[in-house]
């Protein structure tokens, strides 16, 4: 019951968004500013960015979402696809494991809440700590990819490589190269 009345509030305040945006799309506003030497001058105003940015969210597997933004801006040809600015991500997976993502970038789809986190990430997950490049986080294909120079950091290893892909389902990790000439580097804490 209860996840039924956050899915419809969700929907709800997605709506009002979109109708807002919508409303400032086709009915620009207009302002007027005298300059000092008293000419004319319009501005027109057509926005689409949002300051501190919030989505929370729930799936049909019981995972929950909250990412945040500084800001957002809504792509006008797939209003679905809001490209954020100093994302914030938890994801409390349905086994209550939680896992901590921070970027500079991110593309975040409201459909499907897959989501793209790009330039200085940072993930957190138990004793675990990965950082990369780019991020493809998919709840849809239970899947996140982190590339460009991955460090994963755990408390006995520290692992350095192209890619490493994580089934949130299985939580099986493979840990590659993009080249078969290159090796994953490993390092020893102890």
């Amino acid at each position: 019951m209860k996840k039924n009345y956050l899915r419809i509030v969700f929907v709800i305040l997605i709506f009002f968004c979109f109708v807002f945006l919508i409303y400032n799309n086709f009915f620009n506003k207009e302002k007027v500013i005298i300059s000092e030497t008293n000419t004319v001058e319009e501005e027109i105003y057509n926005s689409n960015i949002i300051k501190d940015v919030k989505y929370t969210s729930v799936d049909v597997k019981g995972n929950k979402y909250e990412i945040t933004a500084s800001k957002g801006e809504i792509d006008f040809s797939n209003t679905n696809i809001i490209f954020l600015t100093d994302v914030n991500a938890i994801i409390i997976l349905a086994d209550l494991n939680t896992i901590k993502i921070s970027s500079s970038f991110g593309k975040y789809n409201t459909n499907n809440l897959d989501t793209i986190f790009s330039k200085n990430v940072l993930i957190k997950y138990l004793d675990n700590r990965i950082t990369g490049g780019y991020l493809d986080f998919s709840p849809e294909r239970n899947s996140m990819i982190i590339s460009k120079n991955v460090i994963y950091n755990n408390p006995k290893n520290i692992l350095k490589s192209d890619v490493v892909e994580i089934d949130l389902k299985t939580k099986d990790t493979k840990i590659y190269m993009h080249e078969n000439t290159k090796k994953v580097r490993i390092k020893s804490k102890k």
